[in-house]
């Protein structure tokens, strides 16, 4: 009988999770810990209509900013989208509907999403017209807090340094970044590894994102793009 803990599978396998209209969200920053092969698959297979939930849209050949400068997008949700000239541009066109969120505001609501809870309170932004759009005020202590809801995702896809049969993930320094908070929010989770050791092999106390959250594994075969800084 196959065990149904172990979690290894082809990006051809789980290309079935990828639809139009979807809501998906995405580790990485800058391009930085996203994942190469399920970005190229999703846009091999043409899903279109997406709304992205992560920290920015990339650049315009790197990362999540492929699927962006395709237009495969209807919307995302960010803390910036100034490194991809094509996001702003879409912006102004009315192409590609954008809700900023305060970085460090947006990996709570993530982590919020993550752990079940429905928003979270926030003085953050409250002179900002972009980001207090459409969001209401909670009162609290005689103090005014705008109500930031929780994100989540059908599918939440990461990129991992190693990972176990299991799921268990091990990230490479800042390629960490919000992959650990995604990969808790997503209906469906998928991790794209470098790496793919057996049972046992890694430390307990290194490991960051717990299999628990974790649906499916799959082997990359490396990052695809040159980064922006070389």
């Amino acid at each position: 009988m196959e065990n149904p803990f172990r979690k290894v599978t082809t990006l051809e396998a789980v290309m079935e999770y990828f639809h139009d209209g979807m809501t998906l969200m995405f580790g990485g920053f800058g391009g930085v810990g996203s994942p190469p092969d399920i970005i190229d698959g999703i846009l091999a297979k043409g899903v279109r209509d997406l709304t992205l939930i992560g920290n920015d849209t990339g650049f315009p050949h790197i990362g999540i900013g492929k699927l962006v400068s395709q237009q495969r997008a209807s919307k995302v949700i960010a803390s910036h989208i100034g490194s991809n000239p094509f996001a702003g541009q879409l912006m102004h066109e009315g192409k590609l509907e954008v809700e900023f969120s305060p970085q460090g505001i947006l990996a709570e609501r993530i982590r919020a999403g993550g752990v079940g809870l429905p928003a979270i309170l926030s003085d953050i932004g409250m002179d900002n017209e972009l980001v207090m759009k459409g969001k209401p005020y909670i009162s609290l202590a005689d103090k005014r807090y705008l109500l930031e809801t929780a994100l989540t995702a059908e599918v939440s896809i990461v990129y991992a340094k190693k990972a176990d049969e299991y799921g268990n993930l091990i990230y490479d320094k800042s390629a960490r970044n919000t992959n650990p908070l995604v990969a808790m929010a997503g209906d469906i989770t998928i991790a794209e590894v470098e790496e793919i050791v057996p049972l046992g092999n890694l430390d307990p106390d290194a490991i960051i994102t717990p299999g628990v959250f974790v649906d499916y594994v799959i082997l990359s075969k490396g990052v695809n793009w040159k980064w922006a800084w070389e």
